[in-house]
């Protein structure tokens, strides 16, 4: 399902729903960061995905990397929580979802590289490079954060 983000953007359709979602930041060894290119919006951006019914938020963070990267992820800290009302995602069935997203820091403890129908590219980044790549406004702050030497979680 195709969706188009808008972020801070006055002529962005209202919301009709809200889903809680999680990204995981995760790096290798070298510290390079673990990043998807998504097929539903074309941008490069952290595993992550909803929390189904039945599982916390930490169980959701691990399934979605296991889902859309073939690796495995310990959750080992919080990054930040991101409810900024004035983004939103709008579907193509009519949903325009409220950003609701826990961003999660990890640490692969298995796997290996594979795609899904989430994500049509798996990559390991070097923060060196991330400038070079489409990455959301909002998903950009959630890896800044991720990766700077912040002593408490965001809240926003």
């Amino acid at each position: 399902m195709a969706r188009i983000d808008y972020f801070n953007d006055p002529d962005a359709p209202a919301a009709n729903s809200i889903v809680p979602s999680v990204t995981v930041v995760a790096c290798n060894a070298e510290g390079a960061l673990l990043l998807i290119h998504k097929t539903d919006n074309d941008l490069w951006a952290l595993p992550g995905g909803g929390v189904d019914v039945g599982e916390s938020a930490p169980e959701a963070a691990v399934r979605e990397a296991l889902e859309e990267t073939g690796f495995e992820v310990r959750i080992i800290g919080l990054v930040g929580l991101y409810t900024n009302p004035h983004h939103v995602m709008a579907y193509d069935d009519g949903e325009v979802r409220q950003q609701f997203s826990i961003c999660f820091a990890a640490e692969i403890t298995g796997g290996s590289a594979r795609t899904s129908s989430e994500s049509k590219e798996v990559r390991f980044v070097p923060p060196s490079e991330l400038d070079g790549l489409n990455i959301h406004p909002s998903m950009r702050m959630r890896i800044d954060h991720g990766l700077g030497d912040r002593t408490a979680p965001y809240l926003g």
